[in-house]
């Protein structure tokens, strides 16, 4: 094994443990179903944050979407929408993700990509498979989020954003930081 692959095996292990705890002092706490309000309420180097701390997109006047949500439409396309349809919309297998993200929030979106899963009973036969240990989705699993943060608003249509903003340095470190490729 490199040491990029260990690099990603021991953060996604970290996510993963975070993650787990996070679940688990939050068990008791009541929250509002879904993402919330996509409103920006902080930045950091071009990535955007709700008032909650969960990614975000921002899309200027004129239609530019920050790097980030353009990153997301690029990954999407890349390793989700042959199930899931282009855009978000679903198809005859797998759900219209652009929809669900209206009632489904970051932390259930992240468990559900990281750890896949299952609904299978004499009516449904639909699996999620685990993407946890795929770079090129783990990756840019916040992108992935926004992108489809914005389609379930309708902040943007379908199709590749024409135009949006330069790819952040900070965007290039943390690229090269997990995928290893610089």
């Amino acid at each position: 094994m490199s040491i990029n692959q260990w690099k990603f095996a021991f953060g996604t292990f970290a996510f993963l443990i975070l993650a787990s705890a996070l679940t688990n002092s939050l068990a008791g706490t009541a929250f509002a179903a879904g993402a919330g309000d996509p409103a920006v309420a902080s930045s950091d180097n071009g990535k955007y944050a709700d008032k909650d701390g969960n990614p975000t997109y921002k899309i200027g006047p004129d239609g530019t979407v920050d790097w980030y949500t353009y990153s997301g439409f690029r990954r999407y396309h890349s390793d989700c929408h042959v199930c899931h349809g282009p855009n978000g919309e679903g198809s005859s297998y797998a759900p219209a993700l652009a929809e669900s993200l209206k009632t489904l929030g970051y932390t259930d979106f992240a468990e559900v990509v990281t750890n896949g899963r299952k609904n299978v009973d004499a009516a449904n036969d639909k699996v999620m498979p685990a993407f946890g240990t795929n770079v090129n989705v783990m990756c840019y699993l916040d992108d992935i989020y926004v992108y489809l943060r914005a389609r379930a608003t309708g902040a943007i249509p379908g199709g590749r954003p024409p135009k949006h903003e330069d790819k952040p340095e900070a965007a290039r470190e943390a690229e090269a930081s997990c995928t290893g490729i610089k």
